[in-house]
């Protein structure tokens, strides 16, 4: 008694001619399950006490009543004996009361108003056959759903999960408030018919357009909603949506749509949820829809369509290969019908906003090659298709490839065509393309939705995606029906809760939406009515914290509880904080494609994992490709986020990459990983850490061996250059290993400046000699003591070199010295030899080798002799 349908309310029973109610007093699920089942409602989903269906006004006639579950009647439980309770001071605030799951269900469609139709048996659910199935049995089931009206369903499915089929067939009427009280008969031979029935109910049901009060094949267009007529908004109404208004009216196709041009007053409130058709839909109510955050219609900006008003009317073939005369009025009309007859939509993007662009040209769907496909042709796609404006005009079959032509390729848009086949192309149907390079966009009215926490997976602040960022969403007034939408949506059971007892987040974020109120018929949270999209909807005490049915730990690397740093790793580089990026997801590793990835990217990576700022933002697999799943492609971050987590992303594990394409990042902090340790022995403090990783200190380090493998090549060129300008006349003589040994003299520093011009005897001294065994003998020896007359085998004899006068100290200080006259001295430096020209050696005194001779007297003639001895000067004799 006194619930919304006939299996929940206050639980009545029968004794003796009178009824009165039950105690609650240790009424548990079991007894509800009984009583469910014994009214045929299927089972209990619910077993509310506390007078929660309001207080009974007869006798209170059981009490303490303790059943199993099993039995077949609550008269069969354990109870105290049959009597008025309130003669015990019982009261009727504590009525016991049951909620069933009732005797029929739509089962496995996005909501509870679309599904396989199910009955309960008593011990399980069975489907119901198709057998003589009408649409008012249809009806009947939707409207004891609460789910509107039947708008259409389908015979002869196959069955969901079991083979056993309910066996009899129902023959409603259409009046009959609940499917139990429809006529049955069992079915013919005792042998269902094996197929299923699905039914759709909706709360839109009827769609028509209205004339001076007349309906008729043009006009406003209204439908009728949850059993009021309402008038559509023109905003988002588009060609797509007039196409199939009139085909589902059999008023033809669409001809134009005049906004307002209809417009009557005093009718009900404008309807603002706007339809997505494709153009291809059978109904109006088929297209997808959204009514989350809909700004208000303004006044008198009604939806209108005008048909062509024949049902067999046949449109021109839109041969784009053969045409009328160019200017011509025919070819004007053709290809005006032509261009409303094409239809565009998106494909495998998760809402009507976003996904791969296919245009339906000459009765068949096709894509969109990305060859040019940019931001401008992607506005044309989102506001033709009244989406808002374009995000991202992805490319490389970013939402998965088609399977149909590739109509267009090639275009440039310039951002202001109504239509994208308007735009400049190579022509319908050529291209040079593969469907791996289908085009796609992402649109700002794109919606998507997740939970926020660190620890649970179905349990979390609840975030809309919207216009490009996630912002929360107001828990005003969020009913059950609401959380029951969101939970399912989210793959999280089929009920929630609203937990407002939690400390409020700390931060500044978008707080989008507020007001929502969905319905049984809303199959998504994009259905449901709210008020418009705000960036400031409510306070931070007001955001919506949700725990659904199916709540429970998040997967993580390690034990639970984990944050989201704990599932962010950095592999393969060649520092704790650089390396290939890599998520965890659903209980293993993987990693992330490069498409999109940017330094913004790479920033929120680098800060979560608390390495500092991001220097780069590597791509195709730079630390090596990983292994396992490809869980994230296209993530989108502003750079601000605390977590990567917190970025606009595609659905995880859906991808075109491989891993060669795996993403990666080098952030400003972190040191060097070291392979290996030795034990009892602590690593000393990283000098450069956060300056220089090691694969940069390996490079300065091979860059300074090679410049100094440089400066010795180019010193040992510059000696040889030197070494054979010195010596050009004693190749030949080297060649023949015949050497000479010269005897020199040399005076020291001090006496060179002391003398007027003459060498004393004392002045000189002896100079190491050059054995002469060989080059590769390169040491000095000391000079014999001895003067040796007799002249050694094969070596010619020295003559004495006399010592010209001494130049002034001023000179030799710095390392100057000036013009003499022509038998004067000339020096120069080079730092490679020391040369004498025009008389420092001549034949016939036979001396061992000092460089220069003392006691000799000189002779005014000489023999020119070049001498090489490395690092001295070169001393020039004129």
């Amino acid at each position: 008694m006194n619930g919304g349908h006939r299996c929940e309310g206050r639980v009545e029973v029968k004794y003796k001619g009178e009824w009165g109610t039950v105690c609650d007093y240790k009424w548990y699920m079991e007894a509800a399950d009984v009583v469910c089942r014994q009214l045929g409602c299927g089972h209990a989903v619910d077993a509310p006490r506390r007078a929660h269906f309001g207080s009974g006004d007869g006798p209170i006639w059981l009490f303490q009543t303790v059943c199993e579950g099993t039995e077949l009647t609550l008269n069969d439980c354990h109870r105290f004996p049959i009597q008025d309770y309130r003669n015990q001071r019982l009261s009727h605030n504590w009525d016991a009361g049951v909620v069933c799951s009732g005797f029929v269900r739509l089962a496995g469609g996005d909501g509870p108003c679309l599904g396989q139709v199910e009955v309960h048996s008593g011990k399980d659910w069975v489907p119901l056959s198709d057998g003589n199935f009408t649409l008012l049995t249809a009806q009947v089931i939707c409207a004891e759903l609460g789910c509107g009206k039947a708008v259409s369903f389908l015979g002869d499915v196959s069955f969901r999960e079991s083979d056993r089929v309910w066996p009899k067939e129902f023959q409603c009427k259409g009046h009959e408030p609940e499917l139990w009280f429809c006529h049955s008969e069992s079915c013919p031979g005792g042998a269902c018919h094996r197929g299923a029935v699905q039914v759709f109910c909706s709360v839109y049901t009827e769609v028509r357009l209205m004339k001076n009060g007349i309906s008729q094949c043009e006009g406003q267009v209204e439908m009728h909603i949850s059993g009021h007529w309402k008038m559509l908004c023109a905003s988002h109404w588009n060609m797509a949506n007039a196409n199939v208004v009139c085909q589902q009216l059999g008023c033809g196709v669409a001809v134009s749509t005049p906004e307002g041009a209809y417009f009557v007053e005093g009718g009900d409130k404008i309807w603002e949820a706007r339809f997505h058709c494709s153009g291809a839909e059978s109904f109006l109510w088929n297209c997808p829809v959204t009514a989350l955050g809909i700004s208000d219609c303004t006044h008198g900006n009604t939806a209108s369509v005008i048909c062509s008003g024949n049902q067999t009317q046949v449109l021109p073939q839109c041969n784009d290969s053969v045409s009328e005369p160019a200017g011509s009025a025919a070819s004007q009309e053709i290809a005006a019908t032509c261009s409303d007859r094409r239809q565009l939509r998106l494909v495998d993007g998760g809402g009507p906003c976003a996904g791969r662009v296919e245009i339906l040209h000459q009765g068949s769907w096709g894509t969109i090659c990305d060859d040019s496909w940019d931001l401008s042709d992607a506005h044309v796609v989102c506001r033709q298709l009244s989406c808002g404006e374009a995000l991202n005009a992805t490319v490389s079959a970013h939402f998965g490839e088609g399977s149909d032509p590739i109509w267009l390729d090639d275009l440039k848009c310039t951002g202001k065509e109504s239509h994208i086949w308007k735009c400049p192309s190579r022509g319908w149907g050529k291209h040079n393309c593969r469907h791996k390079e289908d085009a796609g966009v992402i649109c700002s009215d794109f919606l998507n939705l997740r939970m926020v926490s660190e620890d649970q997976r179905c349990a979390g602040w609840l975030e809309v995606f919207y216009n490009g960022t996630w912002g929360s969403v107001c828990h005003s007034p969020m009913a059950d029906i609401t959380l029951s939408i969101i939970c399912r949506q989210l793959g999280c059971g089929d009920s929630g809760t609203l937990n407002s007892s939690i400390v409020p987040r700390e931060g500044s974020r978008l707080r989008w939406v507020d007001q929502i109120q969905c319905r049984k018929t809303d199959s998504s949270l994009w259905q449901c009515p709210s008020d418009p999209w705000r960036r400031n909807s409510c306070s931070s005490k007001e955001e919506a914290y949700i725990s659904c049915a199916g709540v429970r730990p998040k997967s993580c690397p390690t034990a639970a509880p984990c944050t989201d740093k704990e599932k962010l790793r950095l592999r393969g580089g060649d520092t704790v904080c650089s390396g290939r990026v890599e998520v965890w997801h659903e209980g293993s590793w993987g990693t992330v494609c490069d498409d999109s990835w940017s330094l913004a990217e790479a920033e929120v990576v680098c800060q979560q994992l608390g390495c500092g700022s991001a220097l780069e933002a590597l791509q195709k697999a730079a630390f090596g490709p990983g292994n396992g799943s490809i869980w994230l492609d296209e993530v989108r971050c502003r750079g601000r986020e605390s977590s990567l987590w917190d970025c606009a992303v595609d659905s995880w594990g859906q991808n075109n990459c491989k891993h060669e394409e795996d993403a990666g990042v080098r952030c400003s902090g972190g040191r060097p990983i070291l392979l290996s340790t030795t034990a009892g022995i602590r690593p000393g403090p990283n000098l450069v850490r956060g300056i220089f990783s090691l694969s940069e200190m390996l490079c300065l380090i091979l860059g300074a061996l090679l410049f100094l493998v440089l400066v010795i090549l180019v010193t040992q060129m510059y000696r040889w250059r030197a070494k054979h300008r010195a010596l050009p006349g004693f190749e030949d003589v080297l060649n023949e290993a015949v050497y000479e040994e010269i005897d020199y003299l040399a005076t020291t520093k001090e006496d060179l400046l002391g003398s007027n011009g003459a060498l004393s005897d004392d002045s000189v001294t002896k100079l190491p000699y050059y054995s002469g065994d060989g080059e590769e003998n390169s040491d000095f020896q000391s000079a014999p003591a001895q003067r040796t007359d007799a002249p050694s085998e094969d070596y010619d004899n020295a003559e004495e070199v006399p010592v010209p006068e001494a130049p002034p100290a001023s000179w030799m200080s710095e390392g100057e010295v000036p013009p003499e006259e022509e038998n004067g001295m000339r020096a120069s430096q080079t730092g490679s030899s020391l040369q004498f020209s025009r008389g420092v050696a001549g034949p016939g005194k036979e001396e061992s080798n000092p460089w220069l001779l003392q006691g000799e007297e000189v002779n005014t003639v000489y023999d020119d002799v070049e001498l090489h001895a490395l690092g001295t000067s070169i001393a020039v004799f004129p």
